[in-house]
């Protein structure tokens, strides 16, 4: 026997009972689809209704009876529909003021319901009664219109308010949609917002939005809508809450602040709670060149710079979630031109007594050139940063108070420290003990007084430990109110300068030392008449001047030289502007009783502009006393020497003739070994005199035409014969005949072969080289033998100047030859000079001009 659960047909006569028994019954019976539309009312459902079967058949349940609708009725079917299961519901009908019993069974159909009417509940009612009083109350309590709503928009419920306003009743507008309702349905635009906010509001969200309703033809109504949602036990929306709150009178001013706003030279606009605009003034109106439709909702932000927008967006979208003042920069496009203005933009809500937004208002302040100003500034700080990072200096900031906020890395490496340890006042801690009171004196006095700060003190080197002195200096940054807002500031690395001034100070003191000595005179020289400003007591004691006479700026140089001497000191300023320094030369000074004082003078250029010049000057005429006695005793010598000389050469060709007569060969040639040594004798005896010639300017020279490659060629043969053991070779020719003194240059070149062959003595070989260009004649001596150290070149021409050396000492000679040589070619207008490198030779070079005034 099968336990399964039999099915009970429902044939056409079972049907016709079932129906006959569903008209009889006194209870409303409705059969309703899975839409809630009724497919079946018995006769009491009809007498409850007060219409017929065909009436009320095929219409939604909801709009067929108004009068039984309720949210209560509405949540059992809904219930009942998603559970299957019977469900029960009390409530007390809004048209009747009966209460209403309605059971719920699933049926083949759809669903049946069950309609009770009672005066009074149940007493296992008794709760539901109490809840049910209390949601009528709470819902006619209420200020504002309030419907009840399914999620499709259908009205289940609805207090007076609304009802007054529009001169209904309630039967006329449950179970209507509530977009078809007249106050809602006379604006298409409104209609369609309201449709849109239903459809939000049934996915959970709550809805806010102002609108203009027309309740009858001759009410108009602003009213502030609220929908939210209402769910069940599995969280499925049931139905929504719409509240209306009229806002007409707020709208009225508010259009009244329009038109203040609008005079407003800022831009200045409104939004709903929600966030979106509503209203823009004329002035925003006019720099975006957009409409009143173009701003409305989120079409504002089209406006801002692209970049902005979503930044922007956000924070409003914040400010307005968490109800917090809106501030934020942007861009806003100029309409009409296109470019980009910056703005600082403010918001702040306007609410109700309740705390209720109902309002958020802003403004938008042109800060564009603020904002360049402040780009400029950024600009300009991260320049300077980079400066301060690349200089060589330490750089640093601090606050107003002082307190360093900013080091450059330069900084942090010198002291090698952390910027956290010398930020404030830790860079305190790397002064040198003896500095610390002084500096932070002194930085106390600047922030009080606000004058710059200039200090020298000593820094420790993290590193080392050592100290080095340090240039500080600091400036302060002021506001436009004159406020100091910072300090900038650099420490310069000065302990070379240093160093170097204290190496200054004992200079000066070993120079005034000098100056005090009596040992040199000094004498300062400024201006371009070269006055003496200041003079030594040396200096004084030596001319004759007095302290006096160099205060009363008289003296001068031309006045202290003599005229036939000018050309020298004129030399030695020539030289002192391109040198700094002159080379010293002797010359001569006026004293002040009129005679003439030999000097060595010396001098530098301590400026340039105005010129001041220190001149050393060294008594000479000692010296010049000397010289010239000794000249005097090379003059008597010589001449005194030349007498026995010639008496001796005669003797002795005349000794050589009598001994030939009597034929004794034997003894000549210890005779030609005296006659050698006497012709040495001679030519010293002549180099002597000429010396004392020249010195005395003396010395006497021909006029006449030399023919130089002859005499250079009879020259070289001359000492080829005298030493044979070298190889004279002639390079070239001149080709040239030279006005001239020919035994005066056979001199020279005599003498330039002559010391070429004594100072070769391991060579075989004396070269000279003959050259000539339009102007001048070139002759070159070159040896291969010992050479000259490169100091001693420029003395070889002096007079009585040897060169000094283990090879040179055991050469005789007195220095006189290349004074000569020197003498002669400097009187036929040409220069003589030496190229050399020890141990492989000397050139001689000579070049004289080819045409020169005689």
């Amino acid at each position: 026997m099968s336990n399964a659960k039999q099915t009970k047909r429902v044939t056409p006569g079972s049907r016709e009972t079932l129906l006959h028994m569903l008209e009889i019954l006194p209870d409303a019976v409705f059969v309703v689809d899975d839409t809630e539309t009724i497919v079946y009312a018995n006769a009491s459902a009809q007498t409850l209704t007060g219409t017929t079967r065909e009436e009320v058949c095929g219409t939604s349940l909801w709009c067929s009876a108004p009068h039984l609708v309720s949210p209560s009725l509405y949540q059992a079917v809904h219930k009942a529909k998603q559970t299957r299961e019977p469900t029960e519901v009390a409530y007390v009908s809004p048209a009747t003021n009966r209460w209403l019993h309605v059971s719920l069974s699933s049926t083949d159909e759809g669903l049946a319901l069950f309609f009770q009417e009672q005066l009074e509940p149940l007493p296992l009612q008794h709760a539901l009664s109490q809840d049910e009083h209390m949601y009528r109350d709470l819902l006619e309590g209420f200020s504002d219109g309030v419907m009840i709503v399914t999620p499709d928009g259908l009205v289940l419920d609805i207090n007076q308010r609304p009802l007054a306003d529009a001169h209904l009743r309630r039967e006329e507008v449950v179970g209507t949609p509530v977009t078809d309702l007249p106050a809602w349905s006379s604006d298409p635009v409104v209609q369609e917002h309201l449709s849109a906010a239903i459809a939000r509001a049934s996915r959970g969200e709550t809805v806010l939005f102002e609108a203009k309703i027309h309740p009858r033809p001759d009410l108009s109504l602003d009213i502030l809508m609220t929908i939210t949602s209402h769910r069940d036990a599995s969280q499925q929306v049931e139905y929504l809450i719409c509240a209306g709150r009229d806002i007409t009178e707020r709208k009225h001013a508010e259009e009244e602040l329009r038109v203040l706003i609008d005079a407003i030279p800022q831009l200045v606009w409104m939004a709903r709670p929600d966030g979106s605009r509503d209203y823009c003034n004329r002035r925003w109106c006019d720099y975006t060149d957009m409409t009143s439709e173009q701003y409305q909702g989120d079409g504002w932000l089209q406006a801002i710079h692209p970049d902005d927008q979503q930044r922007v967006l956000e924070v409003w979208q914040h400010s307005v979630q968490t109800g917090r003042p809106y501030e934020t920069e942007l861009r806003l496009r100029q309409g009409t031109t296109g470019a980009y203005r910056w703005f600082l933009v403010r918001a702040m809500q306007h609410k109700d007594d309740q705390g209720t937004t109902l309002k958020w208002f802003g403004t938008c302040t042109d800060i564009d050139d603020q904002k360049q100003a402040e780009q400029r500034l950024k600009a300009s700080e991260e320049n300077w940063r980079v400066l301060a990072e690349t200089v060589p200096q330490l750089v640093w900031t601090t606050r107003p108070d002082g307190r360093v906020d900013y080091c450059n890395q330069r900084f942090c490496e010198y002291m090698h420290a952390a910027f956290e340890q010398l930020q404030g006042y830790g860079w305190r801690q790397f002064l040198h003990p003896e500095d610390v009171e002084r500096v932070v004196a002194l930085r106390h006095h600047t922030l009080e007084t606000g004058e710059p700060f200039e200090s020298e003190h000593r820094f420790r080197n993290g590193r080392t430990g050592a100290y080095h002195w340090f240039l500080a200096r600091g400036m302060p940054v002021r506001n436009e109110a004159g406020q100091i807002v910072k300090w900038f500031g650099t420490c310069t690395d000065i302990d070379d300068q240093k160093r170097i001034e204290e190496a200054l100070r004992q200079s000066q003191k070993r120079i005034r030392a000098l100056i005090d000595s009596n040992i040199i005179g000094i004498v300062s020289v400024e201006g371009e008449e070269d006055v003496l400003v200041e003079a030594n007591n040396a200096y004084l004691h030596m001319t004759g001047y007095t302290q006096e006479d160099v205060r009363s700026r008289t003296l001068n140089v031309e006045r202290t030289t003599p005229s036939e001497q000018a050309h020298l000191f004129h030399h030695a300023l020539q030289e002192l502007a391109a040198r700094g320094q002159h080379t010293p030369f002797e010359t001569e000074l006026v004293c002040k009783d009129g005679s003439r004082l030999p000097v060595l003078v010396g001098g530098v250029i301590f400026q340039e502009c105005p010129r001041q010049i220190i001149g050393f000057v060294l008594d000479n005429s000692a010296r010049k006393e000397l010289e010239q006695r000794k000249d005097d005793f090379i003059s008597m010598a010589s001449h005194e020497l030349r007498s026995p000389l010639t008496a001796m050469k005669l003797q002795t060709t005349l000794l050589h003739r009598q001994l030939a007569k009597q034929g004794i060969p034997a003894s000549a040639p210890a005779l030609s070994s005296m006659e050698t040594q006497i012709n040495k004798v001679s030519r010293l005896v002549e180099e002597l005199l000429d010396v004392s010639k020249i010195q005395a300017g003396r010395l006497e020279y021909r006029q006449e035409t030399v023919d130089l490659d002859a005499l250079l060629w009879e020259i070289a043969d001359t000492m080829q014969q005298t030493h044979p053991s070298y190889r004279i070779l002639v390079h070239g020719a001149v080709r040239a005949s030279l006005m001239a003194d020919r035994d005066r240059l056979g001199q020279v070149f005599t003498n330039l072969l002559s010391n070429a062959v004594k100072y070769s003595p391991d060579a075989q070989t004396v070269e000279m080289d003959l050259s000539t260009s339009q102007e001048t004649v070139t002759i070159r001596v070159h040896d291969h033998g010992l050479g000259i150290p490169r100091e001693q070149r420029e003395k070889i021409f002096d007079r009585f100047y040897r060169a000094t050396g283990p090879s040179q000492k055991a050469i005789p000679g007195l220095g006189m030859g290349l004074y000569i040589v020197a003498e002669i070619v400097k009187h036929h207008g040409g220069t003589i000079m030496v190229e050399s490198t020890v141990g492989k030779g000397s050139t001689f070079t000579v070049t004289i001009p080819r045409n020169r005034d005689s």
